[in-house]
């Protein structure tokens, strides 16, 4: 990579971590500050994450000038805040292309760079990852250093805890850096929180050497200025010599250098895209939630909603503000936020989970054994269901379909637009006899009217279009493709609505009438919607060929909602080409 030298005099020096290496000690500031100029200007284009990286620019220059990389094991929790190593690490040159088809992985990832030595998108992993590491080095006997840095939001999930129960007993040579800078996406809570403010404000050190770390048999050593370049490097230089356990409390500013970022971290988590406040403007679905969730708390005090964290980014933040007392973030913690709310249900409550379809996969044991089974009445507002674009194959919430829909007594509803969502939210919420989900798109509806509060009947599809031969059976938001390409091919369209249970009479309705069945979903296609549907024409032995339209066996790497779309064939071209092929080759 050939910077500026006029613009980055100093980063133009350390275009790789060899040539870092080289640096003198006394030009690191100014590196820093060129490394965050540098990452300012590429974030404005590429509308990447942006205050996480801000936060950790001297960690990441210190850790690459004092440790062995990529020999030793650097893990980035999240990675988030990864966008500094990249550039450091030789692939500054293609960071305008981070979060864009083809382009950089938004997170660290193991076929992208030697430097990434475990993939991540998930936050709480690195701890559990490190520590297997860690031993691995050990057994291979080559002084193999393994650090970890994680946030204090990230700390917080059961996965950590886990991870460094089992590290204070085995007492390997792992690193532990906490970046703490008081913030998740959100702002941090929970009792452990409070515990690092209270050894931020420590003046003695009996208090210190009681630390929480301490009792788990990690050495503690903090809190330290993480913004200081030449403090950092002599601590780590006397950590890598010891041979224990080892959690280094850092404090951080997320966005540092930025201020924008820094007064606001929660807005700039991301560089906002630019939108209209006009009142036309047409809402997401995010939103469609959190106005529907304050609808109903003002009529119905049993209504607990919870988030994982996740308060703005589901639509929650003035929920949140006019009903507090019904109102939990739970912190990074999606299985106890699960069982949290079989717990409410069980004393007679109503509780509201929302979360992201790929975070839900964290709790799959809880909804199994502590909704399901008990039959507790707990409402799944599942966001960003299907593709999610930019964020990679971490965030793709494309198998929620495939793994809900086997859970006994779970009742799955898939709106095609922003009413429809609005409805089975209320739908979800008046249905008492066990677990329901309404699985919803990230990003904006189709202008539709909102239209009064009001009962689906449980199972029943919609007739969109009556045609010859070919029934299109349509699941969620792809509705609008699936219309233009049923017009196309005169075939009938079935807004089919609920994923469980099925409309089994419109299925045999159609299967009696029609030559062809196509089921389309934005999901996986194994297991998912159209898979119950093929189940249930076998268990009835009707002989009619099915098509099953949605995304295949892989992992969906970043690109434009729109890009993917096209890539795999869920546009309305893409469809009506699909079923003629198909029908074709009958």
């Amino acid at each position: 990579m050939n910077f500026d030298i006029k613009k980055y005099p100093i980063l133009s020096l350390a275009d790789s971590v060899k040539n870092l290496r080289c640096l003198p000690i006394k030009k690191l500031p100014q590196l820093c500050c060129e490394l965050r100029k540098y990452l300012l200007d590429i974030i404005f284009v590429t509308e990447g994450h942006c205050a996480s990286g801000l936060g950790v620019v001297e960690i990441t220059v210190a850790l690459h000038y004092v440790y062995n990389t990529p020999f030793d094991n650097l893990l980035w929790d999240v990675g988030h805040q990864s966008y500094p190593h990249k550039i450091l690490t030789g692939r500054a040159a293609k960071l305008t292309s981070i979060r864009k088809k083809n382009g950089l992985h938004p997170f660290p990832f193991r076929e992208e760079s030697q430097y990434d030595t475990f993939g991540t998108g998930h936050s709480s992993t690195s701890i559990s990852a490190g520590l297997g590491l860690s031993i691995a080095a050990e057994k291979e006997g080559k002084n193999r250093k393994t650090i970890c840095v994680i946030g204090d939001g990230a700390i917080t999930a059961g996965i950590s805890f886990e991870a460094m129960n089992h590290a204070g007993i085995i007492q390997s040579d792992l690193l532990v850096i906490l970046n703490d800078n008081e913030m998740s996406i959100s702002k941090n809570i929970g009792a452990l929180n409070k515990h690092l403010k209270i050894l931020k404000s420590a003046k003695c050190s009996n208090i210190l050497k009681n630390s929480f770390f301490e009792n788990l048999s990690f050495q503690y050593l903090g809190p330290y200025d993480g913004h200081n370049i030449f403090n950092l490097i002599n601590l780590l230089k006397d950590i890598k010599n010891k041979k224990s356990s080892c959690l280094l409390h850092l404090i951080t500013k997320k966005g540092k250098g930025y201020p924008p970022a820094e007064l606001n971290p929660i807005k700039w988590h991301t560089v906002p895209k630019n939108t209209s406040l006009s009142s036309d403007r047409i809402p997401t679905y995010s939103e469609i939630f959190g106005s529907w969730l304050c609808e109903v708390a003002s009529i119905d005090k049993k209504l607990i909603a919870i988030t994982p964290a996740m308060c703005e980014g589901s639509g929650m933040s003035n929920f949140s503000r006019l009903f507090p007392n019904q109102y939990f973030d739970v912190a990074i913690a999606e299985q106890h936020a699960v069982t949290f709310a079989a717990g409410l249900a069980a004393a007679g409550y109503s509780p509201v989970v929302a979360i992201y379809s790929t975070f839900l996969q964290r709790s799959y044991d809880q909804i199994i054994h502590d909704v399901a089974l008990q039959k507790l009445s707990v409402l799944f507002a599942i966001d960003r269901g299907g593709i999610v674009e930019n964020d990679g194959p971490t965030h793709q919430g494309i198998f929620d379909l495939a793994y809900l829909r086997c859970i006994p007594g779970i009742v799955i509803m898939t709106p095609s637009n922003e009413n429809e969502c609005k409805q089975m939210l209320y739908t979800a919420y008046m249905y008492k006899k066990g677990p329901t989900v309404v699985r919803y798109p990230k990003g904006k509806g189709i202008g539709e009217l909102l239209m009064p509060m009001r009962i689906i009947p449980l199972g029943k599809s919609v007739l969109k279009r009556v045609g010859h031969k070919i029934a299109i059976l349509n699941f969620g938001t792809l509705l609008d493709s699936a219309v233009l390409a049923a017009n196309n091919l005169n075939a009938t369209l079935v807004d089919m609505r609920f994923v469980k249970p099925l409309d089994t009479n419109m299925i045999l309705k159609l299967s009696s009438q029609c030559q062809f069945l196509v089921t389309i979903e934005e999901g996986i296609i194994s297991g998912g919607a159209g898979s119950s549907v093929n189940e249930f024409i076998m268990l009835k032995k009707i002989l009619v060929p099915v098509l099953n339209i949605g995304l295949p066996d892989t992992f969906i790497s970043q690109g434009s909602r729109n890009e993917i779309k096209y890539n795999y064939e869920l546009h309305a071209e893409g469809i009506e080409k699909k079923i003629f092929s198909w029908i074709s080759s009958c």
